[in-house]
């Protein structure tokens, strides 16, 4: 019996390959405090299997006040970041006030659900404006929540782990970056796609403090070859922290 009605295979063969997700690492997060908001994020970058960076920027100026941590493909956190950025100068130009924070989760939202979850970026925002302190997450489908405490990317169930266990209301500035650096370094030990350093972006009402490589991880052990000698072995201490580079060799 041959078929009735419309024939729908040709359509569909017509239909729109959009391939295998690309797999991606990060480990991102961020914790009220009683002075504002901090944001922390690991600085590995990876292509695949490959670490491609090591030394990777993942939190992104939004204005003055805001700043954004990215997750996904750095190529879309950066563009969407960066447009949502200067959205928000020409507000502030034409304005001439600071930018609220739930404008900058706005534009976000509505960028990301347009797109449908085709921008692979999934946002940590962080601020201080002039009804207090906020903290946002954003997913690539444009919904969000607003929590004292928040972890995203492929490394957030360790670093989730972390945060719910030492978190508490008012906590104080220094109790609060070590809260997030011992995140971040819980999704560095247990996510293969977290890594190398540890970056921390303090915002308060009268400042922004961006601490870039706060806590170094880049320690490397490994065994080297010689013409002089059988075998020797070298520990290297990458450290961007203003040291200088130390070689050491065993026989």
């Amino acid at each position: 019996m041959g078929d009735r009605g419309f024939n729908f295979s040709r359509k569909l063969n017509q239909s729109l390959d959009l391939g295998a997700a690309t797999k991606t690492g990060t480990t991102i997060c961020g914790v009220v405090f009683e002075a504002g908001v901090i944001l922390g994020a690991d600085t590995r970058s990876t292509n695949g299997e490959t670490v491609a960076d090591k030394d990777c920027e993942k939190i992104h100026y939004i204005a003055p006040n805001i700043y954004c941590c990215g997750a996904g493909t750095a190529a879309d956190t950066e563009s969407v970041t960066g447009l949502i950025s200067s959205n928000l100068l020409l507000h502030r130009k034409q304005t001439d006030r600071p930018s609220a924070v739930k404008s900058a989760l706005t534009l976000l939202k509505t960028t990301l659900f347009r797109h449908q979850g085709h921008i692979g970026a999934a946002l940590v925002l962080g601020g201080v404006d002039s009804d207090g302190s906020h903290l946002f997450t954003v997913y690539p489908h444009g919904s969000s929540d607003a929590l004292p405490y928040a972890a995203m990317g492929s490394g957030s169930l360790a670093a989730m782990a972390t945060l719910e266990t030492g978190y508490h209301e008012e906590m104080s500035l220094d109790a609060a970056k070590n809260l997030v650096t011992r995140a971040i370094l819980s999704g560095v030990m247990n996510d293969l796609g977290s890594g190398s350093n540890v970056d921390l972006c303090v915002i308060t009402r009268d400042s922004v403090q961006y601490l870039r490589n706060d806590t170094s991880n880049m320690h490397r052990t490994f065994r080297i070859s010689s013409k002089f000698d059988d075998r020797q072995e070298a520990v290297i201490d990458y450290s961007h922290c203003g040291t200088a580079t130390r070689v050491l060799h065993a026989n």
